[in-house]
């Protein structure tokens, strides 16, 4: 049996509270993204909560349309490798590929496109950017075999409860070759479980800063009542 290994721990008095992502995460062999492995992904866009986890990475996708100045900020709060969602859905043909050039050059490690969006956009996306494309696979509909022929490098599989299935089925497809994202789900076992199926990095929503501040405030309550 292999010896667990001892990880010496420094922290600070001011920056103790952070968002941590579930420990089963770092069982996944990760990818390696413009030469930076990757085992976690934090599901966010608040700059508070972004700059306050040791997640390896930021995946910034959110439900409207992408604007760069929302992705400017992220990427000077943020202390590792972003990943920005371009659109894809509502925002989509030009636009988008126009958007992943800035997020580029405004410097992403790659960028996220919605699960409708078509070949031919992530084709021509493919011919005008350098980062990689991240094409996101929401069921077993989903033609990912399309999206990867037109030049997406890494799969992003947020399923809902059948991920651990569409994952489990692309790595038979694929092989271990290709680099495979996926929602882990609320506890250890079903992250385990995705990361079993083949997922190379897991992507993990935190709390939100209003949870937060509630648990910090019922802590400051206790201690007045005392």
């Amino acid at each position: 049996m292999e010896k667990e290994k001892y990880i010496p721990e420094v922290k600070s008095k001011l920056r103790s509270r952070i968002i941590e992502v579930p420990p089963v995460i770092y069982k996944a062999t990760g990818i390696k993204v413009l030469g930076t492995r990757i085992k976690s992904l934090l599901f966010s866009t608040d700059v508070a909560v972004i700059k306050n986890t040791n997640a390896n990475s930021i995946i910034a996708v959110y439900p409207f349309t992408p604007q760069l100045s929302i992705t400017q900020a992220i990427l000077e709060v943020a202390p590792v490798p972003v990943f920005v969602g371009v659109g894809g859905g509502l925002t989509t043909g030009k636009r988008s590929i126009d958007i992943s050039l800035q997020a580029e050059l405004m410097g992403a490690y790659g960028v996220v496109v919605n699960a409708p969006t078509s070949t031919q956009v992530i084709s021509k996306m493919y011919k005008r950017i350098d980062i990689p494309i991240i094409a996101t696979v929401a069921s077993h509909y989903d033609d990912y075999k399309a999206k990867l022929d037109a030049g997406a490098r890494i799969l992003n599989v947020s399923g809902g409860s059948e991920t651990t299935e569409i994952v489990e089925k692309i790595r038979k497809d694929y092989g271990k070759e290709l680099p495979i994202i996926a929602t882990g789900g609320p506890t250890d076992q079903s992250i385990l479980n995705t990361i079993e199926a083949g997922a190379n990095a897991i992507t993990y929503t935190p709390p939100s800063s209003g949870k937060v501040f509630a648990s910090i405030m019922d802590q400051y309550r206790i201690k007045k009542e005392n």
